[in-house]
């Protein structure tokens, strides 16, 4: 997968709904995020999206890309989210993903840490 979608395909994750979930997110998932319950598997990450409310717009800063091995691609960037009626939302994130076969792509790991507030202490 080239540059370009990968970013396309991590977009879509978090402007998407449960069924773009279900469709990305593998069965042996595991997910840890700033929010009760912390540690989900992509079982429980695609039910939590079913009842979150999306964001209508996303932008990534401080991207990386490796490629450890064939099939399997890790990245690291940071987010900022919005969505109406909600203020703005800051993580740094990372997201594995596996190949299953060409051109399909499971999300394995997906990690995402609050940015600290400015001016907080």
């Amino acid at each position: 997968m080239d540059d370009t979608r990968v970013w396309a395909f991590e977009e879509s994750l978090w402007t998407g709904d449960a069924d773009q979930y279900h469709t990305l997110i593998d069965d042996e998932c595991v997910m840890v995020l700033p929010e009760q319950p912390f540690v989900m598997t992509g079982a429980q990450a695609i039910e939590a999206v079913a009842d979150t409310p999306r964001w209508s717009e996303v932008t990534f800063s401080e991207q990386q890309i490796m490629r450890p091995q064939e099939g399997l691609i890790a990245i690291a960037y940071k987010a900022e989210a919005s969505r109406e009626g909600a203020t703005g939302y800051t993580a740094y994130c990372t997201t594995t993903m596996r190949r299953l076969e060409h051109e399909e792509w499971r999300v394995v790991q997906h990690q995402q840490t609050l940015a600290p507030v400015a001016g907080g202490a």
